[in-house]
């Protein structure tokens, strides 16, 4: 997964700095907002999306079955409407998966 990982200590991330972990532009943040209907990061008094650790999760399903395993936006819809939970974790495990094998090569790389 193309996931940068964010600060642990932040509460809230902003558009720009969510698009920055994943590689995308805000627009197609924004787009698959509108597209996704369980993609409701919150709003401050300005308007400004403000998303959770539980906004990164969702993105991170949404960008691993459309720009990683090629969904349509309406494949990847059914897919998540199927089962959220077991795609999450399956998300997770690639992520930490992704985490080690990076690991083991810097390990490999100093020897």
């Amino acid at each position: 997964m193309n996931y940068k990982q964010p600060d642990k200590e932040k509460r809230y991330y902003s558009i720009g700095e969510v698009a920055s972990m994943f590689s995308v532009s805000k627009s197609l943040i924004r787009y698959w907002e509108t597209e996704f209907q369980y993609l409701k990061p919150h709003k401050n008094a300005k308007g400004e999306r403000r998303f959770t650790q539980a906004n990164l999760d969702q993105l991170s399903i949404i960008y691993h079955l459309v720009k990683e395993r090629g969904f349509t936006l309406d494949g990847a819809k059914k897919e998540i409407e199927m089962d959220k939970e077991k795609l999450g974790r399956k998300v997770y495990y690639l992520k930490k998966l992704k985490e080690l094998k990076k690991t083991l090569k810097e390990i490999r790389d100093d020897l």
